[in-house]
C-alpha cells in the first residue's frame, strides 16, 4: 500500500471520528465520548498531516505541541466555569486568526514565486483572510462583552446598518482587487477592514444575544478552517472545517428558534440598547406586591413535595452554587421528592451552558429536562426553584403582545403549583424588562447570593 493512500485512509478514519463525535455531543449521556471522538480524529489528521507534507521540522512540531499543550492544560484546570464563555470566545478567535494567517502566508508564498494565483486560489486566500480576520475581530469583542471589559450592552449609532452595508460593499471590491492581480496592499486593506467590520458586526449584539453570536463565530471559525483547506489542498482541513461551519449554523438556527428571533433580527436588531425598565429593589415596586420566603419556610414548603423543578441561570454560574444545587436536590430525593432539572435553550452566556455547569455538579443527566419536554409537566409540579434565570421564564413572552420577548418560548413555570425565585434584586436580566412572575399570587422571593440562599436551604432540610 503507497504512502499516499494510507494517507487518504488516515483521513478518511478522522473524519469518521469527527461525525460520529459530532454525533454523540448530541445528548449529555454521551458527550464526554464525543468529545474523545473528537480529539482522536484530531491526532490521527494531524499525525497523518505532519507525515504526507514537509510543512516544518518535526522539532517545532513538538515545541509547539508541548507549548499549546500546556496552555491548554493550565486553561482546562484553572478556567472558572462562569469564565467559560469568554474561553470559547477566545478559542474561536483563534481559530480564525490562524486560518487567515494561513491565507496571508499563501498568498505572500505565490507572490515572491513571481507566479499569478489562479482566480480559484486568489478566491479561497480572500475568503480565508475575510472570515478568519473577521472572527477573529468579533470573538475578541465577544470575549471583551462576557468579561465585561467593555459594555455588555448593544452599543449602537446613527446609520449603524447603512455603513456596515457600505463597509461590505467595500470589502467585495477590495477582494476583486486581490483576486484579479497580486498586490500586496490589496492584502492589507482587505486584513484591516475586515478586522475593523468585525468589531462593527459584535458591538451592536447585547448581552442576551451572546450564545448566539458564540455559536455563529464558531461556525465562522470552521468556515474560515474550511477555506485554508482549500488554500493548502487539504481534504481533511476542508472536511472537519466543514463540519464546524455546519453544525454552528445549525446551532445558530437551534438559538434562533429557541428566542423565536431571526438571525437578521439577532445581528442587526441592537436588542438590548436601551433599557425599557429601571432596575428596582426587593423592597419596593410601587403598587406591585412582592412576597418574601425564608430559607427554612422553603426547605419545609419543598421537603413536603411530591415534586421539584429547578431551573438554573447566568445567577447560577455567577455564584458558583452547582455543587450546592446537587446536594439540595439529593436530600430532597432522601425525602422521596421527585427532582428534575429544567433547562432552556439560551439559558447562560453559550449553548449548553446549563448542561456543563451541572454534568460539573454530577448532576445526573436523566434528571436534565429540556424545556419542550419539560413544560407539559410543570402544571402537575409543585415547587419551581428559579435560580439566577429572569428572562427565561418571563410570562410577558406568552401573555404581552408589546413586550420585546413576546413569542420566545420560555419555560413555563407559572402554570406550576408554587414558584419561589433566587434573585439578589427584583432588577430586570439581560432584555431589559421586568417579571411579572415575580409578583404572582403562587411566587415567593428569596432575595440574596444564590450560593448562600442555597447553602441555607441545604442546612435547613439537613434539619427536618
Amino acid at each position: 500500500m503507497s504512502a499516499a493512500l494510507l494517507i487518504d485512509a488516515a483521513y478518511v478514519i478522522a473524519a469518521v471520528l469527527f461525525i460520529v463525535g459530532l454525533k454523540r455531543l448530541g445528548s449529555p449521556e454521551t458527550a464526554r465520548s464525543g468529545n474523545i471522538s473528537g480529539a482522536l480524529g484530531m491526532l490521527v489528521a494531524i499525525a497523518a498531516t505532519l507525515f504526507s507534507q514537509e510543512i516544518l521540522g518535526f522539532g517545532a512540531i513538538l515545541a509547539g505541541v508541548g507549548i499549546g499543550g500546556l496552555i491548554g492544560l493550565v486553561l482546562a484546570r484553572t478556567v472558572q466555569m462562569t469564565a467559560m464563555p469568554q474561553l470559547v470566545a477566545v478559542f474561536n478567535g483563534f481559530g480564525g486568526g490562524a486560518s487567515a494567517l494561513v491565507a496571508v502566508d499563501e498568498y505572500i508564498r505565490i507572490g515572491e514565486t513571481g507566479a499569478a494565483a489562479t482566480p480559484d486560489v486568489a478566491f479561497t486566500i480572500a475568503a480565508g483572510i475575510l472570515i478568519g480576520t473577521v472572527t477573529f475581530s468579533g470573538s475578541m469583542v465577544a470575549f471583551g462583552k462576557l468579561q465585561g471589559v467593555v459594555s455588555g450592552n448593544a452599543v449602537t449609532y446613527p446609520l449603524q446598518n447603512a455603513s456596515n452595508a457600505l463597509i461590505a460593499l467595500g470589502i467585495l471590491g477590495v477582494a476583486g482587487w486581490m483576486i484579479s492581480a497580486y498586490d500586496p496592499r490589496a492584502l492589507l486593506i482587505l486584513a484591516a477592514v475586515s478586522f475593523v467590520f468585525g468589531i462593527l458586526l459584535v458591538i451592536p449584539i447585547g448581552g442576551a444575544d451572546m450564545p448566539v453570536v458564540i455559536a455563529l463565530l464558531n461556525s465562522y471559525s470552521g468556515l474560515a478552517a474550511s477555506a485554508a483547506g482549500f488554500v493548502l489542498s487539504n481534504d481533511i482541513l476542508i472536511i472537519s472545517g466543514a463540519l464546524v461551519g455546519a453544525s454552528g449554523l445549525i446551532l445558530t438556527s437551534i438559538m434562533c428558534r429557541a428566542m423565536n428571533r431571526s438571525l437578521a433580527n439577532v445581528l442587526f436588531g441592537a436588542f438590548g440598547a436601551g433599557g425599557t425598565t429601571a432596575a428596582i429593589g426587593p423592597a419596593g415596586d410601587g403598587d406591585k406586591t412582592v412576597r418574601e420566603i425564608t430559607p427554612d419556610d422553603a426547605a419545609v414548603l419543598m421537603a413536603y413535595s411530591k415534586s421539584v423543578v429547578v431551573v438554573p441561570g447566568y445567577g447560577l454560574a455567577v455564584a458558583q452554587a452547582q455543587h450546592q444545587v446537587r446536594e439540595m436536590g439529593d436530600l430532597l430525593e432522601e425525602k422521596g421528592v421527585d427532582v428534575r432539572y429544567a433547562i432552556h435553550p439560551v439559558a447562560g452566556r453559550m449553548p449548553g451552558h446549563m448542561n456543563v455547569l451541572l454534568a460539573e455538579a454530577n448532576v445526573p443527566y436523566p434528571q436534565l429536562w429540556e424545556m419542550e419536554r419539560i413544560n407539559p409537566e410543570l402544571e402537575r409540579t409543585d415547587v419551581v426553584l428559579i435560580v439566577g434565570a429572569n428572562d427565561v421564564v418571563n410570562p410577558t413572552a406568552e401573555d404581552d403582545p408589546s413586550s420585546p420577548i413576546y413569542g420566545m418560548p420560555i419555560i413555563e413555570v407559572h402554570h406550576a403549583k408554587h414558584t419561589i425565585v433566587l434573585k439578589r434584586s427584583l432588577s430586570p436580566g439581560f432584555a431589559g424588562i421586568d417579571n411579572p412572575l415575580f409578583y404572582a399570587e403562587s411566587n415567593r422571593m428569596l432575595f440574596g447570593d444564590a450560593k448562600a440562599s442555597i447553602t441555607a436551604l441545604v442546612q435547613e432540610l439537613k434539619n427536618l
